[in-house]
């Protein structure tokens, strides 16, 4: 019974340590794993195709725009123009046509072509809308003519607000008060913001000038520098010229000429060519080499050296006397003191020979 049992569980010692043969699967059961993989990818296929068709359709769709944007259907050929006076109009569709040539109407750059527009001399701004399909509409805004300009070259073209060069004075235009020159040629923006300052200048001093009545006594004003204006007077005075610093154009000329007809009638009156109100207090007066300086008593004198020569002459104030009068007055008490002088040396004089004692003559030996 021993032996029989130890037998037995010998048996199933080995037993539990054999494993079972692997069996291979049939050959019916990998086309079923295959057809489990197709059924995980077959929900993705209609967004697949989905987006497919619509990249095929975008395609088509931008083909057929580009298409018939270029087609003769929408080329340009015809150009609204309103709003022009100075500016010519087929200049105006020249530069549509030029612009709306390749892309036709439909597809045209508006803001380019308003842009293109804004650069012939005249215009200002240039709204732009189309006419469908083959029409353009161009409203213009011109620029107004404010002030003729003298150029390096010496013609004469008017400038707008903004110191913009439009077009060259024609013989039948009507002269403003007075030119201008000494504006920025160039055609860059630092020139184009100078000149803008430069116009502000102008029409500053313009309507000052006009409301004192002084317009026409300046025949052109130089705005190079700002800060050192120079106007050129007419007329007669053609050859004088006034610097009138940065500021209070209109009682600083005032003052010059105010000056200027007082010197008139003077020896050097016709000889002045130049003067400078810059400063508050004084006004410098400028002459030719012809003058003839003037002394402290108002008679003429020396030759004026050839460099030409200048006198002071103090501002104008209430009970304050001019320049001259005052050195008229400073020279008439030094004469009279000085006489007053010599009349006490001569009376002191004339009392010593008195208290000096006689003297008696000698009698000869």
């Amino acid at each position: 019974m021993a032996v029989h049992g130890a037998t037995v569980a010998k048996g199933r010692a080995g037993a539990s340590a054999q494993r079972p043969a692997r069996r291979d699967r049939p050959a019916h059961a990998q086309p079923r794993a295959k057809r489990g993989s197709w059924r995980k990818v077959l929900p993705f296929v209609p967004l697949i195709a989905k987006v497919t068709l619509a990249i095929v359709a975008g395609v088509l769709v931008f083909a057929g725009y580009r298409a018939v944007a270029t087609a003769s259907f929408f080329q340009l050929r015809a150009v609204d123009v309103n709003g022009t006076s100075h500016t010519s109009a087929e200049d105006v569709r020249a530069v549509a046509s030029r612009v709306v040539a390749r892309t036709g109407v439909w597809d045209a750059d508006l803001s380019a072509l308003s842009a293109e527009l804004k650069r012939l001399p005249w215009v200002r701004s240039a709204i732009v809308s189309r006419v469908l399909p083959d029409g353009l509409r161009v409203r213009i805004t011109e620029r107004a003519p404010l002030a003729i300009f003298r150029t390096s070259s010496g013609q004469l073209a008017w400038v707008d607000d903004e110191g913009v060069r439009l077009g060259l004075k024609a013989p039948s235009d009507q002269i403003p008060d007075f030119l201008i020159r000494g504006l920025d040629e160039a055609e860059s923006d630092a020139a184009r913001a100078e000149n803008r300052e430069r116009m502000q200048r102008y029409a500053e001093m313009s309507r000052e000038w006009r409301q004192s009545g002084l317009s026409e006594r300046v025949s052109e004003v130089n705005l190079m520098d700002l800060r050192d204006v120079r106007a050129q007077l007419a007329g007669d005075d053609a050859q004088i010229e006034v610097r009138l610093g940065n500021h209070d154009f209109g009682s600083r000329l005032k003052r010059a000429l105010k000056v200027l007809d007082e010197q008139r009638n003077t020896p050097r009156g016709p000889f002045i060519t130049r003067l400078d109100v810059t400063q508050d207090t004084r006004t410098v007066i400028g002459f030719n080499s012809g003058a003839q300086s003037l002394d402290s008593t108002g008679s003429a004198s020396t030759q004026t050296p050839a460099g030409g020569a200048q006198t002071d002459v103090s501002a104008t104030q209430p009970g304050a006397k001019p320049a001259a009068r005052a050195n008229e007055t400073r020279s008439d008490s030094a004469k009279k003191s000085k006489k007053n002088d010599r009349n006490d040396n001569k009376k002191s004089k004339n009392v010593a020979d008195e208290s000096r004692p006689a003297t008696r003559p000698r009698r000869a030996g």
